[in-house]
């Protein structure tokens, strides 16, 4: 795994030295003359300090690689660019069946105070009216609006949920979410573990794996589900499973922002949640956070929601007051009427059909092209590329990033998902490192555009090999 690798690397020069603690193993030639390996290792832990500032707390993965794009031209003519690292759907009003976006939003002489720090009650009684209908309609314990948080992104409530957690021992896996890096490292009330997921099992959670954790101390477990990067899924029985080991044991963070791009059960408009399995709805250590960002596909609008038990909801919508500040006003007024459970039913129906036909789309251009992909994704708009079987030069993520640059392509390279909050490991050395992540979030006729770059790149390497 480590491919023998026997020193590491100055991170502020790039210069190899010699062996370190943290490091096993010797780079690639490609490695240590590579432009974009330099950019890597000079950034990541932070720039020539000023007084009282860290760096390397600025950016995440994906805002560092559209900062590589950036010097490349993306900024000055981004239609001429296929961004396919970008976490985003596409946002046009042209898939058949969704219904049509608001181009305008009325502002009432109400919206144009401050907001309550935990959401307006119309939208939290319409957030836990979906939910109810959608994974509920058999349970006694049923959610109101007093179980809901309306927070402004995701990144804003994965905030707000750290800032309430007890001291504690917090599992994560590897690879997940980028974001989720800065988070586990800026807050000191908790300490991070890792608990690394392995390719050969398709990336799974196993319920085994959640009962080792809270075994040996773990008492909050946070995941995507489902999954950023690789596009996996745990679904029920083993989601409910993993909710019993974890009941009245640890409290579950599932951020389930790719919920509605579900493709198990035949594009039914199903989705995927915690809140099927949840018994009591105030008792049930579980916080699901989602929102408009992904399967509504409104990024811009910042308007998403934390479900959980009461105590829960009021400590998270309180320190809102002092973190963010709570939502847009208006953006929630304009929100309530899209929750319509029925309206979310169609929607979801419309999204996974366009969103499979896409996978499948892309997936036969990279076989097409050689690439070898032993798992279809099942949810999100995400592949997760291994690149080993490709020419020597360009099979890590950051040289197959830095080539694909040059024909006007962005995917991000696999090592952001290795999550290291601590930094106690020598990110060369990860598993992560000889992957991308590929999305498929944008238009059809971008992803063709991605395509054909990636092609090129592979067509110029293997012409060099020969």
């Amino acid at each position: 795994m480590f491919n023998n690798r026997k020193f590491s690397m100055n991170r502020n020069t790039g210069v190899p030295r010699m062996s370190r603690r943290t490091s096993v193993g010797e780079p690639s030639s490609s490695e240590t003359s590579s432009k974009i390996h330099r950019q890597f290792r000079a950034a990541h832990e932070g720039h020539l300090p000023h007084a009282g500032l860290d760096a390397s707390r600025a950016s995440t993965g994906v805002v560092w690689c559209t900062e590589r794009a950036s010097e490349h031209g993306f900024l000055e003519a981004p239609h001429e660019w296929a961004n396919l690292g970008q976490g985003a759907p596409e946002v046009e009003d042209d898939i058949e069946g969704c219904f049509p976006r608001p181009q305008t939003i009325d502002v009432s002489s109400a919206a144009r105070e401050y907001g309550p720090t935990a959401g307006i009650k119309p939208l939290r009684e319409a957030v836990a009216k979906m939910y109810n209908e959608h994974h509920r309609q058999n349970k006694d314990s049923k959610y109101t609006w007093e179980n809901v948080a309306i927070v402004p992104g995701g990144r804003a409530g994965l905030i707000r949920i750290a800032a309430v957690l007890n001291n504690a021992y917090v599992a994560f896996f590897i690879p997940d979410y980028t974001a989720y890096n800065e988070l586990l490292s800026v807050f000191k009330n908790f300490a991070a573990i890792p608990t690394p997921l392995d390719e050969s099992d398709g990336y799974h959670i196993h319920p085994d794996k959640i009962a080792q954790e809270i075994a040996r101390g773990t008492s909050v477990i946070l995941t995507s589900n489902p999954r950023n990067p690789t596009g996996r899924v745990v679904a029920n029985p083993e989601l409910a499973e993993i909710q019993d080991i974890c009941r009245g044991r640890a409290t579950l963070i599932s951020d389930e922002f790719y919920s509605g791009y579900n493709y198990t059960s035949n594009c039914d408009g199903s989705t995927i949640s915690a809140a099927e399995n949840v018994d009591d709805v105030d008792e049930d250590d579980v916080l699901i956070i989602d929102g408009l960002t992904k399967r509504f596909r409104l990024p811009g609008w910042r308007i998403a929601w934390i479900l959980g038990p009461k105590e829960f909801i009021k400590a998270i919508g309180s320190c809102g007051s002092y973190l963010d500040g709570g939502a847009n006003v208006p953006f929630q007024e304009a929100a309530v009427p899209m929750l319509e459970p029925s309206l979310v039913q169609t929607e979801m129906v419309a999204l996974q059909r366009h969103f499979r036909d896409k996978r499948d789309f892309v997936l036969r251009k990279l076989r097409d092209m050689g690439f070898v992909i032993k798992y279809v994704p099942d949810s999100t708009f995400y592949l997760w590329l291994n690149l080993e079987g490709l020419p020597g030069p360009i099979s890590d993520g950051l040289n197959f990033f830095q080539a694909c640059l040059e024909e006007k392509v962005i995917v991000v390279p696999g090592i952001f998902f290795d999550l290291n909050p601590a930094r106690r490991r020598d990110l060369f050395d990860s598993p992560c490192h000889h992957f991308v992540r590929f999305s498929y979030g944008p238009r059809m006729e971008v992803l063709e555009l991605g395509c054909e770059g990636i092609e090129r790149v592979l067509n110029k390497f293997k012409k060099m090999k020969n």
